[in-house]
């Protein structure tokens, strides 16, 4: 049992696709850590599957195991105080991203075809961006949370890693039976958000990967992103310290330096804050809903810039979390950099419940990076 898995089980053979299942989510007959000490010393074996993983068992997945994770789902490093640190395949001195950490090395590695991870501030599509590899974050309620463990209640979302989009579009299918994009033609105009801060090169490299695969470009302006911080801190920080509360006052100790400091600014968030932060996510969420009435989609990097090399402060640093606000699913997909010995990321976003017409999307803007 290396750094990638926390539990492994044994396969039980056939011709369905190996499920990696991030050990947030519960897996009948097998204990539930969410990488952290202070569970792990307490957890008993799960008395059912969570509703995501009912749905795959049904479908014929063959379940390999639970994967690693930035503890308690709450970081973007995905390296592991308790079980150790999962390794970047494609650099191993570069941050793997977190949380979904190590489902998305199991998939880069080719131990898993599809894994599944938890989105609540880009957890899924940053481990994807670092490795490589395609990660969709779902629109909020569109998959059933219960049996994960939750880190903010309003935020919390489950989704699929693969090494392509058709892999994506496999673990759509044993997230939500029936799902497809067959029949779903391909947006043909996309809406490019530039974001400052980000890397020249980076922002070159989408704009050239739009272009090659013939989408029209329509500049889009979102004048509201700027105000997203301050409201998906608060509902992140105070909905964390109501899901973890009871874990940090029974053993303290055993959570991890930085999610212990996290759960800690939760404990001090006024609780006043509260009601207008979510008054500022509607309104986010419904200035992007006015954009994608607009326009079909849209587009811009995953990544500020490469994943960083592992230093003991690193953090991944994305564009994602506004999309959480807002509610609104994200595909991340690999895509060539001139001058990078890594893939960069280019972030697609569609409107609520579009996951088909993004694997369309993505699938064409794939096969022209081919």
């Amino acid at each position: 049992m290396g750094a990638t898995w926390i539990s492994e089980l044994h396969d039980p053979g056939g011709g369905g696709p190996r499920l990696a299942v991030k050990d947030a989510i519960d897996v009948e007959g097998v204990p539930t850590t969410v990488g952290c000490a202070a569970i792990a010393d307490v957890a008993e074996a799960a008395t059912s599957d969570a509703a995501c993983v009912a749905t795959a068992r049904a479908a014929g997945a063959r379940i390999l195991g639970k994967t690693n994770l930035h503890e308690l789902c709450f970081g973007t490093h995905g390296g592991n105080p308790w079980f150790g640190n999962p390794i970047n395949p494609l650099d191993p001195d570069r941050l793997v991203g977190g949380s979904s950490s190590g489902s998305a090395v199991a998939v880069a590695n080719g131990e898993a075809d599809v894994g599944y991870g938890t989105d609540t501030g880009g957890s899924v599509r940053l481990p994807a961006a670092c490795c490589g590899i395609v990660g969709l974050k779902t629109t909020f309620g569109r998959i059933p949370t219960t049996g994960v463990w939750p880190l903010s209640a309003s935020l919390d979302t489950v989704g699929p890693l693969a090494r392509d989009v058709a892999g994506v579009v496999t673990g759509m299918q044993l997230l939500e039976p029936g799902f497809t994009d067959r029949g779903v033609a391909p947006a043909t105009t996309v809406g490019r958000i530039r974001i400052a801060g980000v890397d020249s090169a980076l922002e070159a490299a989408v704009d050239r990967a739009l272009a090659d695969a013939g989408f029209e470009i329509e500049e889009v302006e979102l004048p509201g992103w700027g105000a997203t911080g301050a409201p998906f801190g608060v509902l992140i920080l105070s909905e964390a310290w109501e899901a973890d509360r009871a874990v940090y006052e029974r053993s303290p100790t055993r959570i991890g330096r930085d999610v212990r400091s996290r759960l800690e600014a939760g404990r001090g968030t006024d609780p006043g804050l509260v009601p207008s932060a979510r008054a500022a996510r509607d309104r986010w969420a419904d200035e992007v809903a006015g954009v994608l009435n607009r326009v079909p989609l849209l587009a811009m990097p995953t990544l500020v810039g490469e994943p960083p090399p592992i230093t003991d402060e690193a953090v991944v640093n994305g564009q994602v979390f506004p999309w959480n606000l807002s509610g609104h699913p994200a595909l991340a997909l690999p895509i060539r950099v001139a001058g990078w010995s890594l893939p960069g990321s280019l972030q697609l976003i569609g409107p609520a419940g579009g996951e088909e017409l993004l694997c369309a999307t993505g699938a064409a803007l794939e096969a022209s990076e081919r």
